[in-house]
């Protein structure tokens, strides 16, 4: 893996994830210090953001920015790619899901499950088209709002494990064990276009 370098994501989950991922392919850890949360994707264009991307190139090293899609992955991809223009900015660019479709990380989690624990989601998915079926009379809009994406990952742990307080804070983005093959696949397809990112970025 090479040496210099910088991977600048959106939050805690997401470098709790690729922290763990890049050692799965690479059999090494990340620096603490080469793996930079913003806490929220506007905070990647502060001046601080900014300066650390220039110092990297500055100093030879490769930046990868690894971000949400969120609701269109057109316009973040354009969004992103033009305040890289504006700022005269070097680094490469992955967008959770799978760098082609709207989505999050929380997307791409619910894609690398160990199929053996399939019939959480379908539960799950069940009981989101039951609330939006649900009219409450004097509720304005309908219908009841589902739970946010998060939510169900956080649901789909939680159900695997116990309910002591270690387990409980085993659930927690920080604490999540991504190499534990009983929740998760880490050999999925679905993660094949992060992994080929990451390859040819980071292999010596």
């Amino acid at each position: 893996m090479k040496k210099k370098f910088q991977i600048v994501v959106e939050g805690v989950a997401d470098k709790q994830f690729i922290r763990q991922y890049v050692k799965y392919l690479f059999g090494e850890d990340i620096p603490e210090n080469l793996l930079i949360s913003t806490e929220g994707k506007d905070k990647l264009k502060k001046s601080s953001s900014i300066n650390r991307i220039q110092s990297m190139t500055d100093d030879g090293g490769i930046n990868l920015v690894i971000f949400d899609a969120d609701d269109d992955f057109t316009i973040r991809l354009n969004e992103i790619n033009e305040w890289k223009k504006e700022n005269n900015l070097e680094f490469e660019l992955f967008l959770f899901p799978n760098n082609k479709s709207s989505g999050e990380l929380e997307d791409l989690l619910e894609n690398i499950i160990n199929l053996n624990n399939k019939e959480i989601f379908e539960c799950w998915d069940n009981y989101e088209r039951e609330l939006k079926s649900i009219d409450i009379p004097g509720r304005t809009p309908p219908p009841l709002t589902t739970p946010a994406k998060k939510t169900k990952i956080y649901g789909y742990l939680e159900a695997l494990l116990s309910g002591s307080s270690k387990d409980k804070e085993k659930i927690k983005e920080r604490n999540r064990d991504y190499t534990n093959s009983l929740h998760w696949n880490l050999n999925a397809d679905y993660l094949e276009p992060l992994k080929t990112f990451l390859l040819s970025n980071l292999l010596t």
